[in-house]
């Protein structure tokens, strides 16, 4: 059945890290890569930092050959990076025959079609990304996701046969009058409907809330 998550599964969602290595106000999530008590913490970890709007080709290119160089160093952890969509294929080619994975910002769930300025999944897997954002609180707040929205995007990716790193976090207000739990317990069920416990291996929650932004 569809996964309800619970007081005890937020708790364990709760890890942030900033990951600034040269990208103006870049931050990694460290999250997990499952939901439901021990199976979550038997899980590795992923460090995914999420580049925005920035960099050009060639800075692109210089940082991916930087990460991938640190991220050899690291264990215990997996490392991604999600990429301005013109970057993954150099970005892909920069990170060959190293341990990091590559990621897009964002996709949309319709296979092809008159959405101009969108990509979909299809798209992003011929280039060779492992892993899709859905849910990040920009694309929320800026762009107008819902958690319909969402959860569309999660399901399209999971059946073009890649990882969605599903984003979830509260504003600052809704921390400060202590809605933090029923806040990212409904984007987690939403953004989850329709997902089994099986489908989990291919979902990452990542844990940011907006008021940790920088």
């Amino acid at each position: 059945g569809t996964l309800q998550p619970d007081r005890a599964m937020l708790s364990t969602l709760s890890l942030t890290l900033s990951y600034q290595v040269g990208v103006p106000s870049g931050r990694a999530a460290i999250a997990t890569r499952s939901a439901g008590g021990p199976a979550m913490m038997a899980r590795t970890p992923l460090m995914a930092g999420n580049w925005k709007m920035n960099t050009d080709l060639d800075e692109a290119v210089a940082l991916a050959k930087a990460v991938s160089a640190e991220a050899d160093k690291a264990s215990g952890v997996d490392v991604a990076v999600c990429v301005p969509s013109p970057f993954l294929i150099p970005v892909k080619e920069a990170l060959a025959g190293g341990k990091v994975g590559l990621g897009a910002q964002d996709c949309h769930w319709e296979d092809a079609g008159a959405f101009t300025g969108a990509i979909s999944t299809s798209m992003i897997k011929s280039v060779g990304s492992d892993y899709v954002l859905a849910g990040h609180s920009e694309r929320r707040a800026v762009f107008g996701d819902s958690d319909a929205d969402v959860n569309k995007k999660v399901l399209k990716i999971l059946a073009g046969g890649l990882k969605a790193i599903l984003c979830i976090g509260e504003l600052k207000e809704e921390r400060e009058s202590g809605e933090t739990f029923n806040v990212c317990a409904t984007q987690l069920s939403e953004g989850l409907a329709g997902v089994d416990a099986a489908m989990m291996k291919d979902i990452v929650i990542a844990y940011e809330p907006v008021w940790a932004i920088g």
